[in-house]
């Protein structure tokens, strides 16, 4: 299970693994690789997903660098932090807080 703390301590350029297909992604969301780090700076764990591979992976939620709040869903391995995704939650999924998912309608 990841901690926010394990999560804190990795997020420095040298620990930072981001793929091409993320940059892109990221690019085309107006995010920033500063702003997930700041995210993961003022960040909580929000969600566990142990079994996702080829390491355990969590979703956040933070602020940008523009103190907007973001979702980022990250890893540890092999003593990297991996950025998987992120992106600015929707309240059409997600409860107010944004911290919770809304169930959908039967």
């Amino acid at each position: 299970m990841l901690n926010i703390s394990d999560l804190q301590n990795l997020c420095n350029d040298k620990n930072i693994a981001v793929t091409s297909h993320v940059r892109k992604r990221f690019v085309e969301r107006g995010i920033t690789i500063n702003d997930i780090k700041n995210a993961i700076g003022t960040g909580i764990i929000i969600e566990q997903y142990e079994n996702d591979k080829p390491f355990p992976s969590c979703l956040l939620l933070g602020l940008t660098e523009q103190n907007k709040y973001i979702h980022t869903v990250t890893s540890i391995g092999e003593g990297y932090l991996y950025f998987i995704t992120a992106y600015y939650p929707d309240t059409d999924y997600w409860e107010e807080d944004l911290k919770t998912r809304k169930v959908p309608e039967a």
